[in-house]
C-alpha cells in the first residue's frame, strides 16, 4: 500500500515480495556496519524478518518502516519510516538505501516526506533517532532534518553506545 510520493520516489509499505531486496540491504556494507547484523542469511529469513517486523508494526502501530522506491522505475533502493523501539521513549525514525542510491539526495527526499506524515497524519510531536558515533552521513542528514544531539543511549540488551538525536514539533 502506497504511503507517500515525493518528486522522484514512492514510499510503500513493505510485503513479502520485498524479501529478495530486504536481504540484499541487509547484507550490504554500509547496513553491517551502522546498523549491525541481523542474522538475515537468506531470502526466507528477510520474508520472516519482514512479516515480523514491518508488517507487524504497520499493524500494531500503523506505522513502520517502507520501501523506498524510485518512482519512474518502481525499483526498491531503501528503507524509511517509523519505528516504536524499546528502550526509547519516543517514535524513532530509521533510514537505510543500498550503497549504489546512496549520495542522490534520496534519503533526505524520503526522510523529509516521512517526518512531515508524522507530523500531519501520525499526529506525532517528538521523534528520535538513533546512530552509531561513527556515522557522520546519518548525523549530518538528522542535523538538516531539524533534529538536535540530544545524549548517548545504550539499548537494552545491547552495549553499544549510541547518538540519540531528538525532533520536537
Amino acid at each position: 500500500m502506497k504511503i507517500l510520493e515525493t518528486n522522484r520516489l514512492l514510499l510503500a509499505h513493505q510485503t513479502t515480495d520485498d524479501a529478495a531486496f530486504v536481504h540484499t540491504l541487509m547484507n550490504s556494507p554500509g547496513w553491517l556496519l551502522y546498523i549491525g547484523d541481523r542474522g538475515i542469511k537468506t531470502v526466507e529469513d528477510a520474508t520472516r524478518y519482514i512479516i515480523n517486523g514491518a508488517i507487524k508494526s504497520y499493524q500494531q502501530h500503523g506505522f513502520g518502516l517502507y520501501a523506498v522506491r524510485l518512482k519512474e522505475s518502481g525499483v526498491p533502493i531503501g528503507l524509511c519510516g517509523f519505528i516504536k523501539r524499546p528502550g526509547l521513549d519516543h517514535i524513532d525514525i530509521g533510514f537505510a538505501f543500498l550503497p549504489e542510491y546512496t549520495g542522490s539526495g534520496y534519503a533526505y527526499e524520503s526522510a523529509a516526506a516521512v517526518m512531515n506524515y508524522g507530523r500531519e497524519v501520525l499526529k506525532i510531536d517528538t521523534v528520535v533517532a538513533i546512530t552509531t558515533r561513527d556515522n557522520e552521513a546519518s548525523v549530518k542528514l538528522l542535523k538538516k532534518l531539524g533534529f538536535s544531539f540530544k545524549e548517548l543511549v545504550t539499548l537494552p540488551g545491547d552495549s553499544e553506545i549510541l547518538m540519540l538525536f531528538e525532533y520536537k514539533r
